[in-house]
């Protein structure tokens, strides 16, 4: 298992050539300290597991790795379905100023139209996700103020990983003098 910086494994998610709309996420308060922890699935991309804190307003900090490459039915199991109430996207910029405005004249073509029409707002977000080219998004069982069940019981699936972001996580923390996250 290799420990990286937890916007190279986001990369690594957004990098991945998997149907943008299959991903599902669970996040919350990490267990024992400041920070959250969140798993990110994909059956043809596998788990990632993130830990991360607000060092302040202005930057994030954390640590991640890819802890299975598939993603089989008791794993899946703990993972919102598609109708579950929360979204989430991982989104990369615009490459240059005409692919900007492109992705810009999709998305006010879809807002348009949802206007007009009576609409989900799952569709809503999922056409917004698709004009915008995110590579990444779906459901999310999130909580910010607790861990869902769901969290806890991929944690323990992962514990080693989760052991062992754990120490990462807290020698960044110890690093930068930061005893509490930024709230």
């Amino acid at each position: 298992m290799r420990i990286r910086e937890w916007q190279d494994v986001l990369e690594d998610v957004t990098d991945r050539d998997v149907d943008p709309e299959g991903w599902r996420a669970v996040a919350g308060d990490r267990a024992g300290g400041v920070g959250e922890d969140m798993y990110l699935a994909h059956p043809r991309a596998g788990v990632f597991f993130l830990k991360t804190y607000a060092k302040n307003p202005y930057q994030v900090r954390g640590v991640g790795t890819h802890v299975a490459r598939k993603l089989d039915d008791e794993i899946g199991s703990f993972l919102p379905r598609e109708d579950s109430g929360g979204r989430f996207a991982v989104q990369s910029p615009p490459e240059d100023e005409e692919h900007a405005e492109s992705v810009a004249k999709r998305l006010q073509t879809v807002v348009e139209t949802h206007a007009d029409a009576p609409t989900r707002p799952q569709d809503f977000f999922d056409d917004v996700m698709e004009a915008v080219e995110s590579p990444a998004f779906g459901p999310v069982e999130y909580d910010q103020y607790d861990r869902p069940d769901e969290l806890e019981h991929l944690s323990e699936q992962f514990e080693e990983a989760d052991e062992l972001l754990n120490a990462e996580l807290e020698d960044l923390i110890e690093t930068d003098e930061v005893d509490r996250g930024f709230m």
